[in-house]
């Protein structure tokens, strides 16, 4: 495969990302990722009032952990299914599977329905997930893919910065029933406009489809769930199912991710570990950023969530940038320089904790982290696709998702054990989340085949 790419050119003039036979498909893709969004967002904000209305506090955990776990069935399923026969089955396969657990959780009677809702939600979400990147990634040329998932980056300001404060009241003036409903109602919509495209896809040009990596993606489900898990415990407990759970999610990774992956391999391989290293660091640092702010530095809440949204603000930032250098050599020193931005703005997040400092370096910190992020993270997306043959990038897509999920996953559940809550210092897991940055940004240059 040559590598001396048209991603790297600039576009022409009137090659534009929505141009008429692109429109209705990328339209679509901002609709569902912006659905998605503001689900998990709404969900997290509505799920204390879902709890107490339904008696049950005891699976309030699961409500979450079943969503991941079924999410890493979706993304495997997904990429077996594109790489065969398409997006477009796969798509709508998804979204039924969405549909469903959305109307499931909004009209359920008792926590073991809304926890059922939840796994179908999170299977049709890791179904989608791979079918967006695989399916409007063919849609659109490869020159438009940086400008691509910048949108993509996009669609999930919106719902960042307004999903809380909607969730709060859609469940305040009219009930929790309806942040479900709300999400139902808006699928029908983004499948028109994005169904139409992807069925002019086709078919996908691998031989067989390889359902005996389902098996392994039943462990690595069992393994996310179990380190989510984890991360709900303290003491002995805590310790045991994080290692239970890093056995299963690092023997399932090893067999569902490309070779090399776990080594830092170069090329491809190298792709999809920084995928997961920048997630674990983004989940793990966010997670306890409020706690920071309102425990240790004194905010409120709103200030807290002020600082979040900032993060989320130039993370867009970043991922315009991006989309706006076409040169090879620009775009090669791009993507370490993101990282080492994410692994400086985390040294001054940090900074305040350790010197007589303002705690406003928090404010500023946490923006560069977005900003860095912004930068790195949609590159790892256009790279995945550069280097996939078509036969190979639902496959592709899908182990950088799973990346994504379990390494997460695995931060989240280390984040807890480090996480002292008698003394609520969160220093060592801001130190955890600066090792992962770092090493991302060691690793980055490896993310560029040799011959590029």
């Amino acid at each position: 495969m040559n590598l001396a790419d048209p991603i790297d050119a600039a576009p022409a003039a009137s090659d534009k990302l929505f141009a008429p036979g692109r429109r209705a498909a990328c339209l679509g893709a901002i609709a569902l990722i912006s659905m998605l969004a503001f689900e998990s967002i709404a969900v997290a904000t509505a799920m204390p009032a879902v709890a107490e209305a339904l008696h049950g506090l005891p699976l309030y955990a699961l409500a979450f952990g079943a969503t991941l776990a079924t999410s890493v069935l979706g993304m495997t399923a997904a990429g077996q299914l594109c790489d065969k026969r398409g997006p477009y089955r796969a798509a709508l396969a998804g979204l039924a599977a969405f549909l469903a657990g959305l109307l499931l959780a909004g009209f359920a009677s008792n926590m073991p329905t809304l926890v059922l809702g939840r796994a179908l939600q999170g299977l049709g979400s890791g179904v989608l997930g791979v079918t967006l990147y695989v399916g409007v990634g063919q849609v659109v040329p490869q020159s438009l893919h940086p400008k691509l998932f910048a949108m993509f980056a996009g669609a999930w300001v919106v719902p960042g910065l307004v999903g809380p404060a909607l969730a709060s009241f859609l469940v305040q003036f009219i009930g929790w029933r309806s942040v479900f409903l709300a999400v139902a109602a808006a699928v029908p919509v983004a499948a028109a406009l994005m169904l139409p495209s992807l069925r002019r896809v086709g078919s996908g040009t691998a031989e067989v489809l390889r359902w005996g990596a389902m098996r392994w993606a039943l462990l690595a489900s069992a393994g996310a769930l179990t380190l989510h898990g984890a991360s709900q415990q303290s003491g002995t407990g805590a310790v045991l199912l994080f290692a239970a759970g890093l056995v299963a999610a690092g023997i399932a990774a090893r067999l569902l991710l490309p070779a090399g992956t776990l080594r830092a391999a170069r090329g491809l391989p190298s792709v999809i570990l920084l995928r997961g290293l920048i997630a674990a660091t983004f989940a793990s640092a966010e997670a306890f950023l409020p706690l920071l702010l309102t425990q240790h530095f004194g905010w409120s809440l709103t200030q807290a969530g002020i600082a979040l949204s900032a993060g989320a603000v130039t993370w867009s930032v970043g991922s315009a940038l991006q989309a706006r250098l076409h040169r090879p050599e620009h775009r090669r020193r791009l993507l370490p320089g993101g990282f080492s931005l994410t692994a400086a703005g985390l040294m001054v997040v940090i900074a305040p904790l350790l010197f007589d400092l303002p705690s406003g370096l928090v404010f500023a910190g946490w923006s560069v982290v977005g900003l860095g992020i912004g930068l790195s993270f949609p590159m790892l997306s256009v790279l995945l696709l550069k280097l996939s043959p078509p036969s190979s990038q639902g496959t592709n897509t899908s182990a950088l998702q799973l990346s994504d999920a379990l390494t997460s996953s695995a931060a989240l559940a280390l984040a807890g054990l480090l996480f002292d809550p008698a003394t609520r210092q969160v220093l060592p897991v801001l130190l955890l989340a600066l090792v992962l940055a770092a090493t991302a940004a060691l690793v980055s240059p490896r993310a560029q085949p040799a011959t590029d």
